[in-house]
């Protein structure tokens, strides 16, 4: 998960709307795709300039730019200016360290929000901002590095399924919305499965590795919360739009999403409460086990002192024969087994009233 604050003294000092990227440099060279399409034709290539997406501003069909990689300020500032883009959308876009937020800016909206993905090789979520700005007939989608969860999207888009390809640049916006909040459930689902581990770990056999995993996770549930909390404010604020741009039928589809973040954000905060509450059965866990020795310990010490007190009558140094107190079992010659064997009858007998106390 990402650090929770980032250097930002690029920026200090500069006026409103410069454009610096802030953050780090997730992809080697930017790469640039567009989607253009319409019930009946569709066009997907990758081009090496941005400037060859520009005529798509006027086109009839809809188009979807797709920008991986935020380090070359030149193409966004290049592309801003041919979509009319206000300069401090351009300045939140290239500061990948924005909370999720939505704005009308009456010919397109501006949203903002975490993409979370699932790294199977380090065990870790992969976190990175993306952009989006809905036009008329347009999508433009910024994103920090290449890969995403929109493979379903393009799938749908390339092969006609569903209503994707009859409908506008509201109903592509809403897809993609979709698609990142479907990918919370499957991030939820490998967290889950991590907390039901630990759990298991923190009953039967918990450590200090424990212990630093129980706050690993912590932290990651703050980082995990902070990216999805503020959604739902994202999310409503584009279904309740009365902007132009959102028809009333993909409206509908965004309270399903509503919906859906809802419950993520109820599944991040029950998973939150169990991960605060490790710590405590961490602590109860280590303390029973204590407990546990402590009741072994003290179990052998009560079973030793009534051996040391007749260890420690027969080992006085004294002279029998002149003593006026006569112990004949020091004469005897079965005194030292018999009084071997009343101890360990006396052993047996504590052990006896142990087990029947169910104190072992």
């Amino acid at each position: 998960m990402p650090k929770p604050v980032k250097k930002r003294s690029k920026k200090a000092g500069l006026p409103p709307g410069t454009l610096v990227h802030i953050g780090e440099k997730k992809a080697e060279s930017v790469k640039i795709s567009y989607f253009d399409y319409d019930e009946q034709n569709f066009q997907e290539k990758q081009v090496s300039n941005i400037e060859e997406c520009f005529p798509f501003k006027t086109t009839p069909t809809v188009t979807w730019i797709n920008i991986d990689g935020l380090h070359d300020v030149e193409i966004i500032e290049k592309l801003g200016k041919q979509f009319e883009l206000h300069p401090l959308v351009l300045e939140d876009v290239l500061h990948t360290e924005q909370r999720p937020k939505y704005e009308d800016f009456d010919k397109y909206i501006f949203i903002v929000l975490r993409m979370l993905q699932y790294n199977e090789k380090i065990q870790d979520i992969e976190s990175e901002q993306v952009s989006l700005i809905l036009g008329a007939n347009f999508v433009i989608s910024f994103q920090e590095r290449i890969g995403d969860v929109f493979d379903f999207v393009r799938e749908r888009l390339r092969n006609a399924k569903g209503k994707i390809r009859k409908m506008g640049s509201d109903y592509l916006a809403y897809a993609l919305l979709d698609a990142i909040v479907d990918s919370y459930f499957a991030i939820l689902e490998k967290f889950g499965e991590r907390i039901e581990s630990m759990e298991e770990k923190l009953v039967t056999n918990p450590t200090e590795k424990t212990l630093q995993l129980i706050h690993n996770m912590k932290r990651e549930m703050i980082s995990l919360r902070k990216s999805i909390w503020p959604l739902r404010e994202v999310i409503s604020g584009v279904q309740r739009s009365e902007s132009s741009l959102i028809s009333e039928t993909t409206g509908l589809y965004l309270r399903d999403v509503y919906d859906h973040t809802i419950q993520v954000i109820d599944t991040v905060e029950s998973f939150r409460d169990m991960v605060s509450g490790m710590l405590d059965i961490y602590l109860s866990s280590i303390s029973n086990k204590m407990n546990a020795v402590m009741k072994v310990l003290t179990i052998i010490a009560t079973i030793f002192i009534p051996l040391t007190f007749i260890a420690g009558i027969y080992g006085m140094n004294f002279n029998p024969e002149k003593s006026p107190w006569n112990m004949p079992e020091l004469n005897w010659y079965w005194g030292y087994p018999a009084v071997c064997l009343i101890m360990a009858v006396v052993a047996v007998i504590m052990l006896v009233y142990f087990r029947r106390k169910k104190w072992l």
